[in-house]
């Protein structure tokens, strides 16, 4: 998890933070109860993907241990690539959907450094 300067910063003495616009519809959730991450409600979703990612990890060592065909191993290589390539994509579009939509409503530098954040991480994921 990476933070930045936005998300670390409190109100000097005296000042309070801006309060969050009302929200446009019923059931909207309201600035202030942005807490958790993106992934939240899907974490036990995540966390069983990841768990079945691993296990193709573990497969690609004992392919290894077993001497198993150069070409093969590729093979497992790649998928498991995918797999880890799919889990990022599906991470970032809950990290926009949620993080970087809750700065947009307030507005201001924290929208400018959510979408640093996110522009960094595509960078990087776009290297790989």
């Amino acid at each position: 998890m990476t933070t930045t300067a936005a998300d670390n910063t409190a109100p000097a003495e005296g000042e309070q933070r801006s309060q969050a616009p009302e929200p446009e519809a019923e059931g909207t959730p309201t600035l202030a109860e942005h807490t958790g991450h993106g992934y939240a409600k899907q974490k036990d979703q995540h966390l069983k993907r990841l768990r079945r990612i691993e296990g193709q990890i573990r497969g690609l060592q004992r392919m290894v241990e077993e001497d198993v065909y150069c070409i093969d191993i590729l093979t497992q290589v790649s998928a498991s690539t995918k797999a880890l390539q799919s889990f990022a994509l599906q991470l970032l579009e809950e990290h926009l959907r949620h993080c970087v939509a809750a700065a947009a409503v307030k507005g201001g530098e924290e929208v400018d450094a959510k979408v640093a954040e996110a522009t960094a991480a595509i960078a990087r994921l776009l290297r790989t």
